[in-house]
């Protein structure tokens, strides 16, 4: 198996919370809606897409009440600090719960960390001195 995520489904409760939260707040464009799911326009990196959580969960094998932290956690990486405070805001603005506010981390670059409205985790970065970095934008 390859170091590659082909997708990436996100549970989610509420359907059209989930998709005005990342269409009208964060920006994204929807690229396919199948009602059960949607996936958005990935500029060429791994698409991600909703599924309805009991519907998800159904599909894979598993019980749809996880508890607490689940270890996964999305990450998106941006070229300054700057964009870091901005897409914070966006996410804040949006409906998201600021975990972390932007600011220093311990291994020397800048970050936040926001959960969007069905807890998903998100870590948003910048590091000046980082040579090989997967930025998002």
């Amino acid at each position: 198996m390859k170091a590659h995520v082909s997708s990436i489904l996100l549970g989610v409760r509420d359907m059209d919370r989930a998709k005005r939260f990342y269409t009208e707040g964060l920006g994204w464009k929807i690229r396919n809606d199948y009602g059960v799911s949607v996936f958005f326009a990935s500029d060429g990196a791994s698409p991600v897409g909703f599924y309805g959580r009991e519907g998800l969960a159904d599909l894979v094998g598993t019980d749809a009440e996880g508890r607490g932290f689940s270890g996964l956690v999305l990450t998106y990486v941006v070229r300054s600090e700057a964009r870091v405070g901005e897409v914070m805001e966006e996410a804040r603005a949006a409906g998201a719960t600021i975990l972390k506010p932007a600011g220093a981390l311990p291994w020397g670059g800048y970050g936040g960390t926001f959960a969007d409205p069905d807890g998903y985790v998100w870590s948003l970065g910048y590091s000046a001195t980082g040579t090989d970095q997967p930025y998002a934008e």
